[in-house]
C-alpha cells in the first residue's frame, strides 16, 4: 500500500471515528438539554434534577475503566461498533421513561445510558495506532471534536422534543446509532499497525495504576474535560435558573459553549505537538480559574455572560487537547488504551461530580450558584500550580511498569 492510499485511509478512519464519537455524546448527553422540562414536570428538587444529569456520566466515565484495556485486545472498529449498537436500547428505554414521565424509570435507564460516554476510551488508542508520535496530538484533538455530539444534543434535542415529542426523538437518535455502526461495519478500518494486546484486563490495569503518568493526567484531566461534561450536562439548569431563558433558548447558550470547546480542542492539541503540553495546560488551568471566578459574579445577558462562559469553554477545550496529547506522549506504546481508559474516566468523573455540587450550593434566596463555581476555581488552580511546579516539560517517556 503507497504512502498515499495509507494517508487517506487514516484521514477518512480518523473522521469516522469522530463521527462515532459525535453521535454517542449526543446519546450520552440526552438527559441534560431536557432537564429543566423534566423538573418542572416532574416537580423535581434541584438535587433530584442534579442527580438526573448526573447519572450517566458516572457510568460513562467508570466504564471507560474497561473500555480502554478491551480496545487493545480487539481494536477500535470492533469496539465502536459493540458501543454504538449496546448504546440503542438505554437511548430508547430513556425515551419511553420520560414519556411515562417517570423519575425513578429516568434514573434507571439513564445509568445504562451512560454506555454511550465510554467512546472517548476507544477512539483514542485507535487514533494514536493510525498516527505517528508527532501527530497524535493532532489525531486526538480531532477525534476529540466529537463532543460536539453534546452541542448537537443541547441544539437540537429540546426542539426536535417539541416538533415530534419525547419518545421519537430519542428514536430518531436510536435511528442514527444504528446507521453509523453500520457504516463502521463497512468502512472504518483499523490501522495495519495495530497487534492486539491479549494480555488479561485486570494486570494491563494493575500496570496502568502503576505508572505515576496514570494518575497525574487522570487529575489534570478530571479538571478540563470534566469541567466541559459538567457544564455541558448543567448549563441548560443553570441558565434558566439564573436568567429565566426557555429550554430552548437555554439549549442554544449550552451548544455553543459545547461548540466553542469541541472547536478549541484540536487547536490544543495541535499547540501541544509543537510547544510543550506543559505549558498548554497551564495556560487552560489560568484561563478557566479566571473565568469561573467572572461568572460567579453572575455578568448580565447575552452578550457578557455569553462571552464569559463562551471563553470559559474555549480554555477547558485547549486544556483537553493538551492533556491527552500529553498522555500519548507519556504512555508506554503498549499501555495506551490501559492508560487511556483510567484517564477518560477520571474526566468523566470530574463531570460527575460538579452537577451534584451546584445543585446542593444553589443559593435559592440569591438565587445564584457562587460556591459551585469559587469550587472550580480553586480546584483550577490547584491543578495549576501542581502542573507548575511538579510537573516536567519534557521528560523521557516511561518504561513498562515504572512508577
Amino acid at each position: 500500500m503507497s504512502t498515499r492510499d495509507i494517508g487517506d485511509r487514516r484521514g477518512l478512519n480518523l473522521a469516522l471515528a469522530t463521527w462515532v464519537s459525535a453521535v454517542n455524546f449526543w446519546a450520552w448527553n440526552l438527559i441534560g438539554p431536557l432537564s429543566t422540562t423534566y423538573a418542572s414536570d416532574l416537580a423535581l428538587s434541584s438535587g433530584e434534577a442534579s442527580m438526573l444529569v448526573a447519572t450517566p456520566i458516572l457510568v460513562g466515565s467508570l466504564g471507560r475503566i474497561a473500555i480502554g484495556p478491551l480496545t487493545d485486545r480487539y481494536g477500535g472498529r470492533i469496539m465502536f461498533i459493540a458501543v454504538t449498537l449496546a448504546s440503542i436500547v438505554p437511548v430508547l428505554a430513556v425515551g419511553a421513561a420520560g414519556a411515562a414521565g417517570s423519575y425513578p424509570m429516568l434514573l434507571m435507564f439513564g445509568f445504562f445510558l451512560g454506555i454511550a460516554g465510554t467512546v472517548f476510551a476507544v477512539g483514542i488508542p485507535f487514533a494514536n495506532h493510525w498516527y505517528d508520535a508527532s501527530r497524535r496530538g493532532f489525531a486526538t484533538g480531532v477525534f476529540g471534536m466529537g463532543m460536539v455530539g453534546t452541542a448537537l444534543s443541547a441544539f437540537f434535542t429540546p426542539r426536535l422534543v417539541n416538533w415530534f415529542g419525547i419518545f421519537t426523538t430519542h428514536v430518531i437518535v436510536a435511528l442514527a446509532l444504528g446507521l453509523t455502526a453500520v457504516l463502521c461495519v463497512f468502512v472504518m478500518r483499523d490501522s495495519p499497525g495495530f497487534v492486539p494486546n491479549h494480555d488479561a484486563v485486570v494486570p494491563k490495569l494493575r500496570a496502568a495504576a502503576r505508572l505515576r503518568v496514570t494518575w497525574e493526567m487522570s487529575f489534570l484531566y478530571a479538571v478540563v474535560f470534566g469541567g466541559f461534561v459538567a457544564f455541558s450536562n448543567y448549563l441548560p439548569t443553570y441558565i434558566k435558573t439564573v436568567y429565566g431563558f426557555s429550554a430552548v433558548d437555554a439549549g442554544a447558550r449550552t451548544a455553543g459553549f459545547a461548540l466553542a470547546a469541541v472547536l478549541a480542542r484540536p487547536v490544543g492539541g495541535a499547540l501541544a505537538d509543537r510547544i510543550a503540553p506543559k505549558y498548554v495546560v497551564l495556560v487552560s488551568f489560568a484561563g478557566t480559574a479566571t473565568l469561573a471566578c467572572v461568572a460567579a459574579f453572575q455578568p448580565p445577558p447575552d452578550v457578557w455572560s455569553a462571552l464569559t462562559f463562551i471563553s470559559l469553554a474555549l480554555f477547558l477545550g485547549i486544556g483537553t487537547g493538551g492533556v491527552f496529547a500529553w498522555v500519548a506522549r507519556r504512555s508506554p506504546a503498549s499501555s495506551v488504551g490501559a492508560v487511556t481508559g483510567v484517564v477518560a474516566a477520571f474526566g468523566g468523573l470530574g463531570g460527575y461530580f460538579p452537577p451534584l455540587v451546584m445543585g446542593a450550593t444553589y443559593d435559592r434566596a440569591d438565587n445564584d450558584y457562587t460556591v459551585g463555581l469559587m469550587l472550580l476555581v480553586f480546584t483550577a488552580l490547584i491543578a495549576f500550580a501542581y502542573t507548575a511546579f511538579r510537573l516536567h516539560a519534557r521528560e523521557p517517556q516511561p518504561k513498562e511498569g515504572a512508577s
